[in-house]
Parts: C-alpha cells; structure tokens; sequence
C-alpha cells in the first residue's frame, strides 16, 4: 500500500465510489444524497494546496482503496490553525489498516505544515471509527446531542480532539504542495 496526494480529475471516481455507501446506507455522513464524480473531484481542487486529500493505493493497479482529508474547521481567521479530518475507506478493504496508514500520513503531513489541532466528528454510536480515532491520540471533547436526522432517526455527533503542535506562538501555516 502507498499513500499519496489526491489527483482530483484521475481519483474522483473512486473517491465517489467508495463514499457513495456510506451516504446512502448509513447515517455516518449527514450528506443525504451522494456527491457525483464532478463534485467530489470539486471538493479535492477546493481545499489543495492549503488543506490535504491523500488516497491509499495497492495492488497491481494502484487502485485507491481509501482516502483521509482535512478541511478548515470554520471560516474565521484565528481558527486557520485548527483543521476537521475525515476518513473513508473502501468496504472490502476496512479492518486491515488502510484507516490508520491513511490518518497517520494525514496527521504527518497537518503537523508539518504548521497546523495546531485536528478535530473529528463522528455520528454515534460507531465504536471502530472511536476506536481509530483514540488510538492515534485523539481524546473525546463534547457531544452535540441529536444534531443530525437522517434514515427516520436522530442521530448525535461526538468530536475528538488531537493535538498536533503545543505552542504559544504558530507559526505560518505552509502549503502541502
């Protein structure tokens, strides 16, 4: 398996591909219809250079198994040095590692580029993402108590916190390109 930048026009297929289940089977994602390959491919341009989308590839075709990004966590400017990170990987492919290898190059990659904190929110209950999720050192921060209605149910969200750098001070945030 290797880690690697997302290519929005070449990995848009797959990146819809493997979130389109996750969308509409489960209450995982708030989105309630699948975003098409033109959208997803859309979402990557947005955020490159400033915040990273990298895709897991393997096998004989370097197929993208998974993929793992970060996004601003709101838009005023003394947030810039907080990031949400999100990971997705394939059905047929989860509980081998994929996850992990993908937030660890993600998380990598924020601290490098200056970031302070990263945050994940999560729809409960979802014990393999919180396992995940804690096992790289994120530490649960609140809960927003049925927040999200979808699939005829309430659902809350937990968010996780993890520290990236400890400073007083941040620095400029640099480019991951």
């Amino acid at each position: 398996m290797r880690i690697r930048l997302a290519d929005p026009a070449a990995d848009a297929p797959r990146l819809a591909e493997i979130y389109r289940p996750v969308v509409e089977e489960t209450p995982t994602s708030f989105e309630e219809r699948p975003p098409e390959v033109a959208e997803m491919g859309r979402r990557v341009r947005a955020t490159l250079p400033s915040h990273p989308w990298l895709v897991a590839v393997g096998g004989d075709e370097e197929r993208v198994m998974g993929y793992a990004y970060a996004g601003p966590v709101r838009s005023r400017p003394a947030y810039r040095w907080s990031v949400e990170v999100s990971v997705y990987v394939d059905a047929g492919v989860r509980r081998r590692g994929v996850g992990r290898r993908l937030y660890t190059a993600l998380l990598g990659v924020l601290e490098v580029q200056g970031f302070c904190r990263a945050y994940a929110g999560i729809t409960l209950p979802n014990p393999p993402s919180v396992a995940l999720h804690e096992a790289l050192g994120f530490l649960p921060v609140g809960i927003y108590r049925r927040v999200g209605f979808k699939h005829g149910a309430w659902h809350d969200v937990g968010w996780w916190q993890r520290s990236l750098a400890e400073t007083d001070e941040p620095a400029e945030l640099r480019s991951v390109v």
